[in-house]
Order: structure tokens, then C-alpha cells, then sequence
């Protein structure tokens, strides 16, 4: 068994391959005043800097502390930043009592010997969903409450599929989407926007073709796999996506799509609200797989942790503030204000009641996989890295699809071996 301290930095360094590595300061007061079942300060760290006290996050967490019988000290970091403040400050001894990460993150912590077991809290998720639990779960435990899942479809503009007469029904599979683009380019419109940046936000936004075309993150360079880049390249080359693709965040292509100029968007949950603002019609489909049917979609969102603390007398309040915060109606308060799908079937029910319009999107989630799930846990950083490198290459005419898999396998192979 490594050494923790071995331990924490192997740990840094593969999740630096999902985030930006960000220098850490001399640490925290995580640990708080007072100890035991009521009384004293805990500290929350979540990856919402855009809500400030006075949002109504940010009133639900302090309400989970009072509820609890304590104060909240909340410490909103960019999601960027988080995943190393919470190796380092767990190295420091300072680790926050709770905490909500990006669901990739986990296994990462978890590597670390950082994160509790929920069972070992008493933590109840016999409610959540496989799947999205699944991004949470290593080796048959899960470390973690959902709080929400966000993932990927395809917004289309009616006006600009309808001059281009083409039916979204139509759309089933790869090739019909690409008829469907060529129609869209002869009718003097542009076709699809997306990101391929070389970050995690280019793989999160590849792999449901990947994965559409049969893909396996074990063997990159398969068949399958090549087949999936080879379309992304195709499509620029022949002018159905833009070359900027290379560097669209998912921010900026959806603001290409808003522009009202394009087809399709490829883009998450989270930008239902931009598009009622978008000042144009548009529908939202199932990413297609290769020879129909929806392609699986990886999932997103975020888990509520506790980290392991010396005073172990402190988990029976954290555990109070879990729950709080992912009880079934603040997850529908909540999952609303965050545009996420809630993890359970029951609260799902309620937001398609609420808006008719998250129904794709429930059905998206429900087919979704996590990136870390199938035993890929800490490898799937190591994989993802080389995957988005391999995107840049291809798209931009560096290397073939074929090459640039080949190079991400070998690279990809080193690291997980």
C-alpha cells in the first residue's frame, strides 16, 4: 500500500488532466469550531462562485446548518480549482467538513483516501439512479450524494431546418444528420457547432459519438473509434462545422448556435435557459448513434461528499447537512435554479410536471454513463487527456483519425499501465 502522502500527489497529478492545475494557499480553518452534534462552524466547499450568499443556493446551505444546529462557512470555488484545493488542503489536514464535486472528480479523492464511505455515514442513496450514482461508485461503494445530472443533446433552430427542409424526425442516425447538414449548407445556412477544445469539455463533448459508434475508452484506436473522429473531421472539412471548433468552450458554441445562423447545437442541460432567451424556435434532440438510436451521453453534475476529518464526532452534523441538501424537495428546488435533472425517478416526475420541456433530457440522463464508470475510476483522466489531444490533431489535419488514435492509445496505455 503507497504512502498517503505518495498517495495525494499521484492523485494531483491525474487530476490535473481534468483540471487546471491552481497554486493552493497556506490553507484553510475547514476544521472549525466545536465538535460534536450541535454548535460550532462547518465548512462547505462547492464549485457555484456565480451564487453568492443571497442566492437561493446559497440561503439552502446555510439552512442546512442551521437545521443541523450549526453555522455554514460556504468557500465557492471555480470547478477548475476545486478538485486541487480539496487533494492539498486534504494533505494540509485542513479538508472542508462537506463538500460537492464534479462526479469525475470522485474516484480521483477517493484514490487519495480522502472521501467517506456513504454507507459508513448512513447516508441513504437506495433512491438515486444507477447510472448517475454510478459516477460515484468505486469498487461496489459509493462515496457521495448526487445532487443533480446534467448532460448532452442536440438543440436545432426549426426556421433554419425548416428552410433547408429537413424534418428533425428525420434525423436517426449519422448519416441522415449529415444529409440533413449538406441540406442546411445548400440552403445558405451553417450546420452544427460544438466543442473540441483540448480540455475535458472537448471529451465530454466527443464521447457520445465515440461511444455512439460502439467506442471503448480501453482501446481508442479502434475501429470505432476512428470512425467517430473521422465524422468530426468530415464535417469541418467539408464546411458542415466551423473550424473554431477547435477552440469553442461549450460557452462559446453555444453562443455560434444563439447567433440563430445554425442547424444544430450540441450542448447540455444547462443552457435551457439561454435558449428560451435565444429569441427563436427550437426543439432538442437525442445525440444519434452511428446506426440509430440514441447514442449514450455522459453524465454531469456534481456529488455532495464528506471528507475524512481527525474528529470523526463531526460526521453525524455533516451527515445532517447531506441530507438536507439533497432531500427530495430541495433537490426540486435546487435542480431547477441549477437546470440539473434530479437523480431520482420521484423528483424527475415533478420537474416534468413543472416543465414539460426537461422531458429529452430526463431521457437522456436516464441512457447516460459515467465517465469513471466500468472500473475506469482514476484511469479515465489518463485516458481523456490523450483522447482530446488526438480530437486536436485529427480535426485539425495534423494527423489522420487513424494516427492521431494511435499516438492517444500509446499515450493512454503508458499512463494506465
Amino acid at each position: 500500500m503507497r504512502k498517503p502522502r505518495r498517495t495525494l500527489i499521484t492523485a494531483i497529478a491525474a487530476l490535473g488532466a481534468l483540471t487546471s492545475v491552481a497554486a493552493c494557499g497556506g490553507g484553510s480553518d475547514s476544521a472549525g469550531s466545536g465538535s460534536g452534534s450541535t454548535g460550532g462552524t462547518y465548512t462547505f466547499w462547492d464549485p457555484y462562485p456565480q451564487f453568492d450568499a443571497s442566492s437561493a443556493w446559497g440561503k439552502l446551505v446555510a439552512k442546512c446548518g442551521t437545521d443541523a444546529g450549526v453555522t455554514v462557512k460556504r468557500t465557492a470555488y471555480d470547478t477548475t480549482d476545486l478538485g486541487n484545493k480539496a487533494l492539498l488542503a486534504a494533505q494540509q489536514g485542513n479538508a472542508p467538513d462537506v463538500m460537492l464535486v464534479d462526479n469525475p472528480v470522485v474516484s480521483t479523492l477517493v484514490e487519495a483516501g480522502i472521501l467517506n464511505k456513504t454507507s459508513d455515514l448512513g447516508l441513504d442513496t437506495a433512491s438515486i439512479q444507477k447510472n448517475i450514482i454510478g459516477a460515484g461508485t468505486i469498487d461496489g461503494a459509493s462515496y457521495g450524494v448526487p445532487i443533480g445530472a446534467n448532460t448532452l443533446a442536440l438543440y436545432y433552430n426549426k426556421k433554419v431546418l425548416s428552410a433547408a427542409k429537413v424534418d428533425p424526425a428525420s434525423v436517426k442516425d449519422w448519416a441522415s444528420l449529415t444529409a440533413a447538414l449538406k441540406k442546411v449548407r445548400a440552403a445558405g445556412k451553417k450546420g452544427i457547432t460544438f466543442s473540441a477544445i483540448n480540455t475535458e469539455e472537448g471529451s465530454f463533448q466527443f464521447l457520445p459519438w465515440f461511444w455512439g459508434a460502439g467506442g471503448d475508452l480501453t482501446k481508442l484506436n479502434s475501429a470505432k473509434g476512428v470512425a467517430a473522429l473521422t465524422l468530426w473531421k468530415d464535417w469541418v472539412d467539408e464546411g458542415y462545422a466551423p473550424k473554431d471548433v477547435l477552440q469553442n468552450t461549450q460557452t462559446t458554441s453555444w453562443q455560434e448556435f444563439a447567433t440563430g445562423e445554425y442547424a444544430f447545437g450540441e450542448n447540455g442541460t444547462w443552457q435551457l435557459g439561454n435558449a428560451e432567451k435565444a429569441g427563436f424556435g427550437y426543439g432538442v434532440l437525442s445525440i444519434p448513434a452511428q446506426n440509430g438510436g440514441s447514442a449514450p451521453v455522459p453524465t454531469g453534475g456534481e456529488f455532495v461528499t464528506v471528507p475524512v476529518q481527525k474528529d470523526t464526532g463531526r460526521y453525524d452534523v455533516s451527515k445532517k447537512i447531506v441530507t438536507c441538501l439533497t432531500n427530495s424537495a430541495n433537490l426540486l428546488a435546487t435542480d431547477t435554479t441549477l437546470a440539473y435533472v434530479a437523480p431520482t425517478a420521484a423528483v424527475q416526475s415533478e420537474q416534468v410536471k413543472a416543465d414539460p420541456a426537461l422531458k429529452p433530457w430526463i431521457d437522456a440522463v436516464a441512457s447516460a454513463r459515467g465517465r469513471t464508470s466500468g472500473g475506469l475510476g482514476t484511469k479515465y483522466p489518463v485516458i481523456s487527456q490523450p483522447m482530446w489531444t488526438a480530437v486536436q490533431s485529427a480535426v485539425s489535419g495534423a494527423k489522420s483519425p487513424q494516427e492521431a488514435l494511435d499516438t492517444a492509445q500509446s499515450a493512454a496505455g503508458k499512463g494506465t499501465s
